[in-house]
């Protein structure tokens, strides 16, 4: 079985929120519910998620600027906006930002469901879709197309191995503990999960090796530091 969509969700109506948030993991979604904008930005930064569910009119960080510092980040990550405002003004404000829908309250779930069905299909079909690019050291790292490239030569990455080298491209210079990162991306923390991890470590190590700049250091009993140093 594959990997959960990821998906961030910010809602600061606690009820709407929690019905969204229910009815999308019964449709298979792996949700991360936030009330304000603040509190969405720094869950961004710290965990993996693959979908933004944005609500216009937030606490701490409007829903406009959330979503450009999410564009700003991640590029190729789709975005929905969900708010009670109508105006003509915000939707093209939300499209000119490269939202890629916008939804007004009240919706039927099953609308929200197959909109973003939508927009996950279209982004799977149309390869301009997929060209999140991050340079690391002499590398390209293209996440949405699970792909790691050292000049002409490319390598296509498993799920895993894409969700693990960007779990080290979000957290780089800092030491990433091995149950974060087993809960996380193998969704489990036992020994069997441990050594799968060890041995995905060994082969990321063996597909960066072009590259002496690019560290993942063993942290012993903690987990690991994943650096690209300057000579």
């Amino acid at each position: 079985m594959g990997l959960k969509t990821r998906v961030l969700l910010v809602e600061d109506d606690k009820n709407l929120g929690f019905l969204m948030s229910e009815f999308l993991t019964s449709k298979g979604f792996e949700i991360t519910l936030c009330q304000d904008g603040l509190t969405g930005w720094k869950t961004f930064n710290t965990q993996i998620f693959h979908f933004a569910i944005l609500d216009v009119m937030l606490p701490q960080i409007d829903g406009f600027t959330l979503a450009k510092k999410i564009r700003d980040k991640l590029s190729g990550i789709p975005i929905i906006f969900v708010t009670a405002r109508s105006m003509k003004e915000d939707k093209i404000k939300g499209f000119n930002l490269g939202v890629d829908d916008y939804i007004i309250k009240p919706f039927d779930e099953d609308e929200l469901f197959c909109r973003i069905q939508a927009i996950l299909n279209r982004t799977d079909l149309n390869p301009d879709k997929l060209d999140e690019k991050t340079q690391i050291g002499r590398y390209t790292f293209e996440y949405l197309n699970q792909c790691l490239c050292y000049g002409e030569d490319c390598r296509r990455l498993t799920s895993r191995e894409n969700e693990v080298i960007h779990h080290f491209i979000l957290n780089e210079g800092k030491i990433v503990k091995r149950e974060e990162i087993l809960t996380k991306i193998w969704e489990k923390n036992d020994y069997f999960s441990g050594r799968s991890l060890d041995v995905y470590i060994s082969k990321l190590r063996k597909y960066l090796q072009n590259d002496p700049s690019i560290t993942i250091e063993n942290i012993s009993k903690v987990g690991f530091l994943f650096q690209i140093k300057e000579f």
